[in-house]
């Protein structure tokens, strides 16, 4: 599983960047993204979220 931004309900307020503790979130057009290879489930950046706009979502691998 690795985090998921729900694009509608993000405002690109940076707090999910700035709280990953692998910096697995970047910023790209003024909306996050989570490069799902780095991302540790933490939490910590859906946690941060005050929109709600993080959810988890399992990744398929071949």
């Amino acid at each position: 599983m690795a985090a998921f931004i729900l694009e509608k309900l993000c405002l690109g307020c940076k707090h999910c960047v700035k709280a990953c503790p692998v910096q697995a979130i970047k910023m790209m057009a003024h909306l996050p993204v989570v490069d799902p290879a780095l991302c540790t489930e933490c939490e910590a950046c859906m946690e941060r979220c005050m929109h709600g706009a993080i959810t988890f979502i399992a990744i398929e691998e071949n």
